[in-house]
């Protein structure tokens, strides 16, 4: 007699398995480098100015509400600290000292997220304590908040 009992299938194969990263974030490591191939290719002859170009195209290229937050800080940034270099860094703009990334904004629609960030790397000088906040919601660009990231982004540069 032949056993026509079919397997059913475990639980583990019939839910969707995680496969590693996602989309978004597979497209934010290919969008890092092809940043850095473009940073390679100009080499020496690279200005502050091409680095600000790339940024401003991709704050054009976001969905309006993205933009306008982007906008903003790519304003706040350049007032508050000049000597801070806007780049691309994993497709995202960014603001660098001696090429390392002191702070950033991710748009909502990178990585489908509710809410924009302001996020700041290691290399920001917002140590307070044994404990700090690095990234921050961003929602709207009130007189209020406007003031608070000057504040933090003065800090963070130095």
């Amino acid at each position: 007699m032949t056993n026509t009992r079919k397997s059913t299938p475990s639980r583990d194969t019939a839910e969707k398995k995680f496969d590693g990263f996602t989309a978004e974030e597979r497209e934010a490591m290919q969008e890092h480098a092809r940043d850095l191939k473009t940073t390679a290719r100009r080499g020496a002859r690279a200005t502050r100015a091409d680095g600000e170009s790339d940024v401003l195209a991709k704050i054009a290229a976001m969905d309006d509400a993205d933009r306008a937050l982007a906008e903003g800080i790519h304003r706040i940034v350049a007032g508050a600290a000049p000597d801070l270099a806007p780049k691309l860094w994993y497709g995202m703009p960014a603001y660098a000292r001696n090429g390392k990334v002191v702070c950033f904004f991710q748009s909502a629609q990178k990585f489908k997220s509710r809410y924009a960030t302001l996020g700041f790397s290691d290399q920001a000088h917002l140590d307070e304590g044994t404990l700090w906040p690095t990234t921050y919601a961003l929602t709207e660009l009130t007189d209020e908040t406007e003031a608070r990231i000057v504040e933090l982004v003065r800090r963070a540069a130095g």
